[in-house]
């Protein structure tokens, strides 16, 4: 294992360059352009700001904490592709990092009727289902941050 999943010991993530460990607390991997100073997540080649010339992007680290701005519970079960064990409806949140940057991730440790509107979050990573091969299989949450 590499990145997160060996310094973690929780899995190896679902997908490569999305989060890594930096100073003991998991961080989302974005891009921030080099001349206009719009972020992106995930990672972007290069700037889409339209109104940007220059393009150049540099890898970014996205804060690990964020406040809701909005929120689903999701009651479906996903496509096979957004595998979970354990399945059992789950919200989705739009999370606020700042920056001009909200990140869309599942929410965990609160209950659905806990949830509000602009309450502070913290990312975690988490196991999503287990692979016969690889393991567990982890990804990004976002969970109630206690310290605010």
């Amino acid at each position: 294992m590499t990145g997160i999943a060996a310094s973690l010991d929780h899995g190896v993530p679902v997908a490569d360059g999305l989060f890594e460990m930096t100073g003991g607390e998991p961080r989302l991997i974005g891009a921030r352009c080099q001349s206009c100073k719009t972020v992106y997540f995930p990672h972007s080649a290069y700037c889409r700001n339209p109104e940007c010339v220059a393009k150049q992007v540099e890898r970014w680290l996205l804060p690990p904490r964020g406040n809701l701005y909005s929120f689903t519970i999701q009651r479906y079960r996903p496509p096979p592709l957004f595998r979970v064990d354990d399945w059992a409806p789950y919200v989705l949140g739009l999370v606020d990092l700042g920056e001009g940057l909200q990140v869309m991730a599942m929410l965990s440790g609160v209950a659905h009727d806990e949830i509000r509107i602009g309450m502070p979050l913290r990312l975690v990573i988490e196991p999503l289902y287990t692979d016969a091969e690889r393991g567990p299989v982890v990804t990004y949450k976002f969970a109630p941050d206690h310290r605010s």
